[in-house]
């Protein structure tokens, strides 16, 4: 007997050794290969794949199209359950490898037709043009990758079967690139239910004005555009449908996993400003942090070509990139490029609306949603003259008013591809400003400069003529003329600077100075703010380590701005000396967030509960948690704090009139509480670097207890909301989670374009158990940057292995 169980336990010794065996080989025939051969059809020519100690691969090839496949295969190499997730998140097929739980996203991006602009433009792309030319081959290199190896391993955990990447999914995750920029879906049903419900004395804390001289002195309101009108009244079930579109584009972005854009950081000072006496550009994207991270570094060498660039999944040309001649980087222009419609509809016939002075008839469609475990659902899609109409979303609606979405991307040519593909090779002043005049939706705001002494900055987008007097930050009513669009602006009357006399120009999704108003939803002034007052203090003497302090700068005058009106009710409401002395820190705080203070805990958690205690009562919580995720309540809580008249201070739910004293002593109050339960009695330890923590999590580690195998982090985070070191998510109590911040850190300095730095805030590679996984998480966390090889002898200095792509 004794035999027996030892040679039992013998046995399941080797099977178990078997099975360690079996899944160390099927783990390490997923990583990707970055050194020996491989053969790739349609290469003309060997291509020569040098990865450096990052991961990053360095690229050279004897033409153009060997170039873009051979980007394409070792793109995908590291990316391709990105590329999946994308295309599958932009065109509404989730649910068929995620499960019922994504059909509600998969609806909503239905109904925003992005599956359908993708396949139309893809339709009409030129085959001869060299763009076209460029993301074929591209694409050839990522399905080549797919087919010739064992797919990753969530496509095995998740049961996705392999399919061809196509023009049309690289055209859809544009259309999501657009999409991720929108902020109308919260803003607009946030502001007119308020205007309507509550009435124009409630709008007062909203910055609706105008700044014609620009932002970043922080001036008082220009008198505020011309009022729109009354606008289009909603019952309380279309408001809860509303409601629900706003929770849905969040909430798809979050289940999924992956990256929302967020705003930026771009600047550049002229030659005559920097120690070297050439221009430095840098620029700090913001994006919803993940893993992997959404940019993949590649270095491109070819005839015609020489790019050190940053690019997204399934796009073959870099959105940010630098060279020894030019460089440049994005911010979110912000501009509000999605008007929400109210239909009129037909008393006599439900499936006509009224446009263009007449009645005109819905257009239906039906699609299909494939589902995991379930049944396929059917859902039919209505569009008006005025765009897709968004409340088909919902599975079943409350109200009976169809809302529109007139969105430019579904308007425009948009040539995008054609203008970052003309971008990655633009020199010249003329040359970048031609690129980017084709740049319609999303809007962005580009930063160049060259080597020969230009700087410049252009507002990119196709920017819609309304009606004079209509305010697009509310519902438009459709049936009226306040819905129609004339035209569009022409690219050269948008806001742009080219070489300024100042000698510097910054954009941080600021509102542009301009006499002619821009409607949007941008940032408050304070980040701008904050990154002009530090450049114009230094005239002489920038290097690249001036640039990276200020990129890595905590401070914002936003938090001081709210807390000064507010200080003498804030001690009032501490007679207890240990909560004084709280309120003394406060009081002497210069807005600064480093890991090792208390000060931004402090505010941060007070600032959540100031709000909910003035907001959500007349709101109701619903609609409160939709403004909450909006850019308006940022402009409007300072406005409110000034103001202790505004209504906003009194609650509806009691007979009485509370005052902006009593509403503060109970949020400060509320604060300490929340304070002592999540970090402690001792006051001294609630340290921002408790407080604020920054993890990178993958979507499959959404759930315990994958997260401890997939995310990455935590980090303790310095930086917050509005800071040049803009780490930071939507207003949340303590612990606050990192939602966002800089996707990349980079400097160019032309007099040293070789010495470039960057940082990636997780790794280059996608696919767990490689070694750049993760290789780059404490580096960024701790504000560190690494070189961008640019020059051929540090490329092979720095080369740790190579891999070499043959023709087949």
């Amino acid at each position: 007997m004794k035999r027996l169980s030892k040679l039992l336990a013998y046995a399941l010794l080797g099977l178990l050794v078997i099975a360690v065996a079996v899944l160390a080989l099927m783990w390490h025939a997923r990583l990707p290969q970055r050194s020996g051969t491989m053969s790739l059809t349609g290469l003309k020519a060997p291509v020569q794949v040098r990865y450096d100690e990052s991961g990053v691969p360095h690229i050279r090839a004897e033409s153009e199209g060997d170039l873009y496949r051979a980007l394409g295969y070792v793109h995908a190499q590291d990316r391709l359950f990105q590329m999946e997730i994308l295309r599958r998140l932009a065109r509404g097929e989730l649910a068929e490898v995620l499960g019922p739980k994504l059909v509600e996203t998969d609806r909503l991006f239905r109904t925003l037709t992005i599956r359908e602009y993708a396949d139309a433009f893809a339709a009409k792309m030129d085959p001869a043009a060299p763009a076209t030319q460029a993301l074929q081959a591209y694409l050839d290199g990522v399905n080549q990758f797919q087919a010739t190896h064992p797919a990753p391993i969530e496509f095995m955990l998740l049961g996705i079967p392999k399919r061809p990447f196509t023009v049309a999914d690289t055209a859809s995750v544009g259309g999501y690139l657009a999409y991720s920029f929108a902020a109308a879906f919260r803003t607009e049903p946030a502001l007119s239910r308020i205007k309507q419900q509550l009435g124009p004395d409630y709008l007062g804390i909203f910055d609706l004005g105008w700044y014609p001289d620009g932002v970043t002195q922080g001036q008082p309101a220009a008198p505020t555009s011309p009022a729109s009108s009354p606008g289009p009244t909603l019952q309380a079930g279309d408001w809860r449908d509303l409601e629900k579109v706003a929770s849905m584009s969040q909430n798809a972005l979050d289940i999924a996993g992956v990256p929302l854009f967020e705003g930026s950081n771009a600047w550049v000072i002229s030659g005559a400003r920097s120690a070297g006496g050439k221009p430095i550009l840098a620029g700090d994207p913001h994006i919803a942090f993940s893993v992997p991270a959404v940019w993949y570094e590649a270095h491109l060498s070819a005839p015609g070509i020489e790019l050190y660039g940053l690019h997204q999944a399934l796009n073959p040309f870099a959105l940010v990139g630098h060279n020894a001649q030019f460089g440049w980087s994005l911010t979110m222009f912000q501009n509000d490029d999605i008007d929400l419609v109210a239909e009129k509809v037909n008393p006599d016939n439900p499936k006509q609306v009224w446009a263009n002075g007449q009645w005109a008839d819905l257009q239906e469609r039906q699609e299909t949603i494939n589902v995991k475990g379930q049944p396929p659902v059917t859902l039919t899609l209505r569009r008006s003259p005025h765009g897709p109409i968004i409340n088909d979303a919902l599975d079943k609606t409350a109200g009976t008013q169809p809302i529109a979405m007139w969105w430019a991307l579904l308007q425009t040519e948009n040539p995008i591809l054609e203008a970052f593909y003309q971008l990655d090779r633009a020199e010249t002043l003329d040359k970048a400003r031609s690129a980017v005049s084709k740049i319609h939706s999303p809007g962005l705001n580009v930063v160049w400069a060259n080597a020969a002494g230009d700087i410049a900055w252009w507002a990119a987008a196709k920017l819609p003529l309304r009606p004079y007097g209509v305010n697009p930050s509310f519902l438009l009513d459709g049936g009226s003329t306040e819905a129609d669009k004339t035209g569009f602006l022409p690219f050269e009357q948008n806001p742009h600077e080219e070489n300024p006399a100042r000698g510097y120009i910054v954009s941080a999704n600021h509102q542009p100075s301009g006499a002619a108003p821009v409607p949007g939803y941008y940032n408050l002034w304070d980040r701008a703010q904050r990154l002009d007052q530090q450049l114009a203090a230094r005239a002489t003497g920038w290097d690249t380590p001036a640039m990276q302090a200020l990129q890595l700068d905590t401070q914002t005058g936003y938090g001081p701005r709210v807390l000064a009106p507010l200080l003498a009710d804030l001690r009032a409401a501490s007679p207890d000396p240990g909560e004084k002395a709280l309120v003394e820190q406060l009081a002497a705080w210069h807005g600064e967030h480093p890991v090792d203070a208390v000060a931004p805990t402090l505010f941060n958690q007070f600032l959540f509960d100031l709000a909910h205690e003035a907001l959500a009562d007349e709101l109701g919580e619903d609609a409160y948690t939709v403004l909450r995720r909006t850019r308006a309540l940022d402009h409007a809580l300072p406005r409110l704090a000034l103001n202790a008249d505004s209504p906003w201070w009194d609650r509806r739910s009691t007979p009485d009139k509370e005052t902006r004293a009593q509403i503060v002593d109970a949020a400060w109050h509320k604060t300490l509480a929340h304070l002592k339960a999540t970090l402690g009695s001792d006051t001294g330890s609630w340290t921002w670097g408790r407080a604020h923590r920054l993890t990178h999590e993958h979507p499959l580690g959404k759930q315990p207890p994958l997260d401890k195998v997939f995310n990455i982090g935590p980090f303790a985070a310095a930086g917050g909301r509005e800071t040049p070191n803009n780490l930071s998510g939507p207003l949340a109590e303590v612990p606050i989670p990192v939602t966002y911040g800089p996707s990349t850190r980079r400097v160019i300095d032309f007099s040293r374009p070789a010495a470039a730095r960057g940082i990636l805030p997780t790794g280059q590679s996608g696919v767990w158990g490689d070694p750049h996984y993760s290789d780059q998480a404490q580096a960024y966390a701790n504000g560190q940057t690494r070189p961008q090889y640019l020059d051929s002898a540090d490329v092979a200095s720095h080369t740790r292995e190579t891999l070499v792509l043959n023709p087949k």
